[in-house]
């Protein structure tokens, strides 16, 4: 049977995402919200709504956090409302393999991986494992770091400093650190383990080799059910602050033909070495120095980021998900990735996030009331939000994440413009008077 209701099990903006393409679909939606979100947006924009974390039916009422991470309370909801699917968004459950088995338990829909890529690939040592396996490059790297940092010091040391620290499970800069010394690296380890463990309910870190001269690119892939995986060329993240990324451009702006065939190549031998489904996106290092690429990790999800891959190849993913989970041959039109040669790429997109962060207060998330809203408007912008709007009370809970962004052109330099000359005399295509 075709999917017929989606839950989202996610907030904010992505939520709000995935009920428009679903409501684009003709699918019904239902929205999940803990107590902390009472007056949060995404409640309001799906056809059903239902509170998750509080009530008779539990012993405990559950936190801010800990709501959207209940797999028992998300389950419930489905049942509750009748949802044949479920999206898990970006985040939270979104790569979780328990919640995958759950749902499979639950004869309900995962708009996602398999659980046994999901193990494979979102675990990040596991996803190193994968790719040299399959032959692409890696990053010099630890196994999961014991308890004894004594041991730690000297897996440290065969590296060699500097080094990166890494959450083992999960992404967006949570438990991610730079080490330049030794001196820094219990102090570190034990700030990266706490992160992790609130971020993803998983201490596991380990250390990565780091390149001084980094550019952070990363190749789109989506996956069917029938054995077949494509990419959607790639995106450049280099643009970061605290690891968190804050700019995203497509195409990468400084790769060449080949090095394009080259990334994406490598991405596709992953895809089809875990029979990859639905979205999923390689992440890798460019050594600016040198131009080679190495593979970092896998995140077996939608991305934050996804709206500049759509704005340049003109496939909506989050749609394509839902197709590909319905049963959708990718290269057929009810794929939402359409029969043709090739996937174009069509101009140049660029996506800025909008957060509540502070930059006059180390760039600490603030919170409180939005007295006024005004969204940006004009030709090539698109505006994906979840948060921001006159009278929003935004909380100290959640990702300060606000507004995306994302503005078009066909290229990245300044484009020429239709205007009429001083005199009146002609309509011509020239650059605008400054």
């Amino acid at each position: 049977m075709p999917i017929s209701k989606i839950l989202v099990a996610n907030r904010s903006e992505i939520a709000i995402r995935v009920f428009r393409a679903a409501n684009e679909l003709d699918i019904k939606t239902v929205a999940i919200w803990a107590e902390e979100d009472k007056l949060a947006l995404h409640r309001f924009k799906a056809d059903e709504s239902y509170q998750v974390g509080r009530g008779p039916h539990l012993d405990h009422d559950m936190g801010p956090i800990e709501s959207y991470l209940s797999i028992e309370e998300i389950i419930r909801v489905a049942k509750l409302s009748g949802a044949d699917a479920i999206h898990p968004g970006y985040g939270l459950l979104s790569e979780s393999p328990e919640f995958v088995d759950a749902c499979a338990e639950a004869g309900i829909t995962f708009i996602g991986p398999k659980a046994e890529t999901m193990r494979r690939l979102g675990n990040k040592v596991a996803a190193r494992n994968l790719a040299i396996e399959v032959g692409v490059p890696v990053v010099p790297a630890t196994k999961p770091l014991p308890d004894d940092m004594t041991e730690v010091e000297k897996m440290a040391e065969e590296i060699g400093y500097p080094v990166m620290l890494k959450a083992s499970w999960g992404g967006g800069g949570r438990g991610m650190r730079a080490i330049h010394s030794k001196d820094d690296l219990a102090r570190e380890v034990i700030e990266a383990k706490r992160e992790a463990k609130a971020a993803f309910g998983k201490d596991e870190v380990y250390l990565e080799k780091l390149v001084q001269r980094a550019r952070h690119v990363e190749s789109q892939i989506l996956g069917d059910t029938h054995g077949n995986v494509v990419h959607l060329f790639e995106r450049d993240c280099s643009i970061q602050r605290r690891n968190q990324k804050v700019v995203e451009r497509a195409p990468a702006p400084y790769l060449n033909a080949e090095q394009r065939a080259e990334l994406a190549e490598y991405s596709l031998k992953i895809g089809r070495a875990t029979d990859y489904i639905g979205a999923g996106t390689v992440e890798y290092l460019m050594d600016a120095d040198t131009g080679k690429f190495y593979f970092i990790e896998v995140n077996p999800r939608i991305q934050v980021e996804h709206t500049v891959t759509e704005t340049v190849t003109g496939i909506d993913i989050v749609k394509a998900q839902i197709h590909i989970l319905d049963g959708a041959v990718i290269g057929t039109e009810e794929s939402g990735v359409p029969r043709r040669t090739r996937i174009y790429l069509r101009g140049h997109a660029l996506q800025c996030r909008i957060t509540t962060e502070d930059p006059e207060h180390n760039f600490i998330p603030d919170y409180g009331r939005i007295t006024a809203y005004r969204g940006a408007t004009g030709f090539g912008i698109r505006l994906d939000g979840g948060t921001a709007y006159s009278g929003a009370v935004i909380t100290r809970f959640y990702d300060p994440l606000l507004e995306k962004v994302t503005s078009w052109a066909p290229s990245r330099r300044k484009q020429p413009a239709v205007w009429i000359a001083p005199s009146g005399s002609s309509v011509f295509v020239a650059s605008p008077p400054t």
